[in-house]
This record gives structure tokens, sequence and C-alpha cells, in this order.
């Protein structure tokens, strides 16, 4: 289902707005908690109780999440709060979302970095209200509501409040701003008014004592009329929120057109950063949907960190590093360098700050909830800035916390025993050796980069020779074939204890189903015999999680770049549409959308190697605003995919390529260096519908070989 939601976000930024249901994960729509098949329906129909603030974009598996400080307008008494109105006429566009209540009144949210603009026009009524719960948070799942623990809420007359609410460990402020003329404001707590008072302050909150509590405007409304309530928040108090609503909002003035436009803008220009051209309208559609996904998070706050008072970015929802790593934020180097680059100095500042470079971050304070998936991925991230020479990382500093970074949790056995199950993060602490290995070079630090080398080398440690395939152990998310298969910092010895490139070939044909028969998809809600039935396949998963991104790319290696065309192909044309279930799995903060964008235009970054991979694309030409320029990926022999009577996409035959130039000069191998890509220039790509041997003679480059291979 992608679990993404339709709400109002601006590229990176902070805030988000959406109708909430309380429905899993996003608070957005009407199904219950699930991991296999289509999850049960927890209401009947799209329904409302209000708006709230944070939401994921993507992510599974997790209960308690954001959606705070719920706006609700109404029309009836205050003890209905918490009520569901059904949703009517809803309308989704980058930055805006609208939709009517049941109730009668239309409401409209537009959002910038920092603030949220809502829109409300009320029928006309003798008692209209808009009440905002400061109380809210989480998901109406079991065990999926977030309870404040601390809160105060004040009145300050005018159409003006403020509060400031601790969830999860971390105080989120808000300034607020209410258009309504001749309506009273009022503070609220257990759905009953408080006449004349003007503070609620709560020092310690528990399940048992929460009762809902905020703040309520409320006066007749003529038909038609609207009232405009403007939001700015801050995780450093009411006076950084107040400041942060009056640069996006002005003072005192409706806001909601300039903010709405200002964000239009803003998406037009960051989507405008990739163009392209032929293909079908809806693989058009699919790619820019993808694209605008991949763009919702991780949320950048400049000067916003709760946890250090210094000015500077402040990255949450990285959400986590385990899935955005190999393609959202490579995406995200390329065509927003200066976000990527605030992204890895916040999370430097982490490391600093928490003594551990993050797998996932939150707004919320806690141990690193996500370690169990993976370790040491920034330092992919990392090592890919400094190998393209950017500035604004002091890489002496980031060194000392790669370094540092190396040897907690699974690191410690890893450096005493060169393996560590499960078996995953040998792989992933042998690959950030790797990654390390090359900063410190960089740095002119060769004794440390020589120590760091050797012991990626160890990578081999959690191979089984007599299989070819990953040693027994337990696996997140996954089993050892859907491991076994990544893109390491020495392929060439990967495939080496394999038995060969033949042997290597028909492990991955295996993978993917070559020659198999076909397999019977399992109902709308499997049972745990089809389900387990499904895993001994120990097939590719379709792109439905994080380990399996990569593998197609696995056959470069060992000289078949044209099977990775036809798996790419297939994905591409099977896997993703523009409707409800476009998309395989948990979109994955970004991560799944970026992987269709990268396959799309024929290239895949390989993180932390300064690497890319290059494949038939999915369009006749398309163009990436990069630093150097514009980077132009251009083809001839393209086939548009056919389109049936009934507007339907059919399946396209698979396109190799023949034979390949970068800006002019012949490109024999399979793969680029980054800052060929990054610097700007043109990849023309001759297509056929056979393969041909394009790419067989010169491989992209390993560790193990001892004369690395020209790639012209």
């Amino acid at each position: 289902m992608g679990n993404t939601h339709p709400g109002a976000t601006s590229p990176l930024g902070m805030v988000s707005a959406c109708a909430y249901s309380g429905a899993y994960p996003t608070g957005y729509g009407r199904y219950a908690k699930n991991t296999e098949g289509v999850p049960e329906e927890m209401f009947d129909r799209h329904q409302a109780s209000g708006f709230t603030h944070f939401q994921q974009s993507g992510t599974g598996a997790i209960r308690k999440y954001y959606n705070y400080v719920r706006v609700t307008p109404m029309v009836q008494p205050l003890d209905d709060l918490g009520q569901s109105w059904p949703l009517e006429d809803e309308r989704a566009e980058a930055g805006y979302y609208a939709a009517n209540l049941d109730t009668g009144v239309r409401c409209e949210i537009t959002v910038g970095e920092k603030v949220a603009v809502h829109r409300y026009t009320f029928p006309d009524h003798h008692s209209a209200r808009v009440v905002i719960d400061l109380s809210c948070g989480g998901l109406a799942i079991d065990l999926g509501r977030t309870v404040p623990l601390r809160a105060q809420a004040e009145s300050m007359g005018h159409g003006r409040a403020q509060g400031t609410v601790v969830m999860e460990g971390i105080p989120l402020s808000v300034h607020i701003e209410v258009d309504s003329p001749g309506w009273r404001q009022m503070l609220w707590y257990d759905r009953r008014l408080i006449p004349g008072g003007t503070r609620l302050d709560f020092d310690s909150i528990r399940h048992t004592t929460l009762r809902p509590f905020g703040m309520l405007f409320m006066g007749p409304s003529r038909a038609g009329q609207t009232i405009e309530v403007r939001m700015g928040f801050s995780l450093r108090g009411c006076d950084q929120a107040r400041a942060n609503l009056e640069r996006e909002c002005g003072s005192g003035e409706p806001a909601f057109e300039t903010v709405r436009a200002r964000t239009r803008d803003r998406w037009r220009e960051h989507l405008g950063r990739i163009r392209v051209d032929g293909g079908t309208e809806n693989r058009r559609t699919v790619m820019a949907t993808a694209l605008y996904h991949s763009l919702i998070k991780p949320c950048i706050a400049d000067d916003e960190s709760p946890n250090w008072p210094d000015p500077g970015p402040y990255a949450f929802d990285i959400c986590t590093m385990w899935d955005i790593y190999k393609t959202q934020m490579p995406l995200l180097s390329a065509i927003a360098p200066d976000r990527y680059a605030a992204i890895l100095e916040s999370l430097i500042r982490v490391c600093e700050e928490e003594g551990n470079f993050p797998i996932g971050y939150r707004m919320a304070r806690g141990a690193d909830r996500f370690f169990r998936q993976a370790s040491a991925l920034a330092h992919t991230a990392l090592a890919d800035m400094q190998a393209l020479g950017r500035p604004g990382i002091d890489w002496t500093w980031a060194l000392v916390h790669m370094v540092d970074d190396l040897r907690r949790l699974y690191g410690e056995d890893f450096w005493e025993h060169g393996v560590v199950h499960p078996i995953t993060h040998t792989l992933d602490l042998s690959y950030a050796h790797h990654c390390t290995a090359g900063v410190a070079r960089a740095l002119n630090d060769h004794r440390l980069a020589a120590d760091l080398e050797r012991r990626s080398r160890d990578w081999v440690n959690a191979f089984d020779p007599g299989t070819g395939l990953l040693r027994d152990s337990e696996f997140y998310e996954g089993g050892k074939w859907n491991y076994s298969f990544r893109l390491m910092h020495d392929m060439a010895g990967r495939i080496r204890l394999a038995g060969g490139d033949a042997a290597f070939s028909f492990m991955l044909d295996r993978f993917f189903g070559y020659g198999a028969a076909p397999v019977k998809q399992p109902g709308r809600c499997p049972d745990p015999a089809e389900m387990a039935a499904g895993y001994a396949l120990n097939r590719f998963e379709g792109l439905n999680n994080e380990p399996d991104m990569e593998a197609p790319w696995a056959y470069h290696y060992s000289g078949r770049p044209d099977r990775t065309a036809e798996i790419v192909n297939s994905a591409l044309t099977w896997q993703f549409g523009t409707g409800p279930g476009g998309l395989p799995g948990n979109d994955d903060s970004g991560g799944l959308s970026a992987w269709y964008v990268w396959a799309s235009l024929g290239l895949f970054p390989v993180a932390g190697q300064n690497l890319f991979l290059v494949n038939a694309p999915a369009f006749e030409r398309a163009a990436i605003e990069v630093e150097g320029g514009e980077f132009v990926i251009e083809t001839s022999g393209y086939r548009d995919s056919p389109i049936g009577v009934d507007g339907i996409d059919r399946e396209p035959a698979p396109q190799y390529v023949q034979s390949a130039t970068l800006d002019g000069r012949p490109l024999h191998a399979t793969h680029l260096n980054a800052a060929d890509v990054h610097q700007g220039g043109r990849l023309h790509l001759r297509l056929g519908p056979e393969p041909s041997t394009w790419g067989h003679g010169i491989r992209p480059p390993s560790l193990s070989d001892s004369h690395p291979k020209e790639q012209r």
C-alpha cells in the first residue's frame, strides 16, 4: 500500500499536515496495522476527526508516531470532539490538501517549511468553532497513542495563543494566530471550557491522568465565511515558533495563498531538477510521483535542535538509514546537494552529542530503536560526499566520529573477531571500514587507512565457501538469499568465492526465477503456510523491502548487464502504477521511490563507492540538474511501451544497451565515476531489442583488482 499519505508537505521541510483518522501508519486512511497481505479495515470510509501535523511517509511497523496538534473545525458542541466525520471531495496537490467534512465545513491546508496554514469555510451557523487539541498524538491502534509528558498552553487574546507539549522527550512548541474577528477564545480541559482562564500547566502527565486539553475559538459564521488558522512550530520554544510564523506568514495578515504559492514554487523548482522525455503518460506520472515522494523526508529544520543550543541544521525522520542510504541519499546528493550536506552535518552533530551515528533518527529522545536493522550506514554517505570534494564538512572531525562509531554495539565483536551475528552486520561493518578508509586516505592518514582496509576484507568471513551464500544466521526482514547479492566493495572476490562469473550468474538466475515455473501468488490475506512456502522459494521479493533493492545490478559484476535490463524493465512495468497499490511495498521515507527514479534514468548509485552503474533507461531522454550543470542521458533506438485500447500500458519488451558514449567518447564499461555525473555531461546509449556484448569485458572496480581497469 506504500504507506504514504496525501497531506500537505514542503520539500524536506519540517512540517506536514493531513486529515487524521488514527489509522495505521500515518494517521490517515482506513486500515489497521498489518505487515502481510491486505490489512483489515478500521473504518468503512475515509474519515477524519480533524487535521494533524507531522506525519511519516512510507514507513511500516511503527506505532507511536507524531500526528501532533489536532485542529478540528466544528459546528457541534465541544463534547463531540474526537468524533470522526466522513471526508468528501478530497483534493491533493504538492503543498496543499483539501476535503469537505460532511458537517458542511470545507477544509484546506497548506504548509511552509516550519508553518502550517489552515483555511476553513463554514456554513451558516450560530456557534461555529475551531478547536485545537494539544494532547493529540500517535495512532488509534493498540498501544499506538502518544501521551505528552509535560505541557503548557496560553491564551494571549486578540486571536493569539501558544503552547508547548513534550512528546517522547522532545518539546514541540506552536504559536497560533486565528483570523476570526468577533469570535471568543478560551482554553479548555477534558472537553470543558475554562471561562476567563489564560494558562494551563501540566508538570507530569501519565496515561492514567491524561485528559484532552487545548484552546478554542468560537463565534457565529455566515455561509461561506472563511477562518484562517496560522501556526508556527519550533523545537526551541514559543518565541522561536512565533518568529518562524512571522518569517513565513508575515504579521497579522491572511497568508494562505502566499504560503501555498511559495511552497508550490519550491516543489516546482525541486521536481524540475529531473526532466524526462518519451515514455507513456502513465510512466511519466509514476516518475513524477516517485520524485515527489523522494523529496518529502528527511525533515531538515535549520536552527531547531532541541538537544544542542548551537545554530545549524537539524535533520530528523531519518527513518531509517537502512531504507534510504542506497537510493535516496545519493539522489539528494545529486539534485539537492546543499540539503544533503545539511543532513550529514546534522548526523555528525548527533554522533558528537549522543555517541553514535544512528540508523534511524526521529523527533524523539532515547536509544536508536533501529540499530538491529544494520550498522554503520552513515559512513557510506560521508564517503561519497568526501570523494566528491564538497565543502561544508570538517573532515578531520568527521573521521574521528566515523572511526569511533565502527566500534559501537555489533562493532565491538567485529573488531575482536572479524565476524558478528546477525551476519548481515558483518557485511555492514566491513563495508563501513572500506568507506572510512577512503576518507582516511584522502586526509593522508595512510596508516589508519591501511588498518581499516585490512579489516574491510573480513567481509569474506560472512560467506560459506561451500555454497557461495551467506552463512546461516538470523536475518532482519529477509533471508540469506536476499542479503547474499549486496554490491560489496570487493565484488570480484565475492564472485570468485561463488565459483566465477558463470556460477555467480547462475545463482542470480535462480534468485530471480529464470527457468522456474510460475509462482501462484498468495491471497489478499495469506495464511502462515502460504507465507512459509513463499519464503522457502529463496527468491527475489520484488522490491517490497530494502535487502533486494540493489540485487538486479549484481549481474553487472559478472558480465551480464542484459539480465539487469530484463529484471529492471519488468519491475518498472509490473510493480509500479498510478492507482492505489501503485507501490510494491512500503515507500520507506522515499527509499523505494528513489529506486524507481534511478532505475528509470538507467543509472544506479553504488553508495559509498563513488560509482554509478549504467543500464537501459525507461525514457527516451532525461536530464538531471546537478552541481556542474546538467547531466543528460539520451538514447537512440528507443521504443515506447505499447498502450492498449483501454489506455493501460502493455508489457514493453526489454531494451538492451548496444554501445555507449560519454561526452562523445566511447564508454565500454557499464559504470561511471560519480564525479562524471555530478559535474555534468552527456551519456548516449544506443539501444536494441537483443542483448549485446557491451560491458562484458570491463567490470566495475573491486577492492581485490590487482590493476583497476579503466572505465572508458
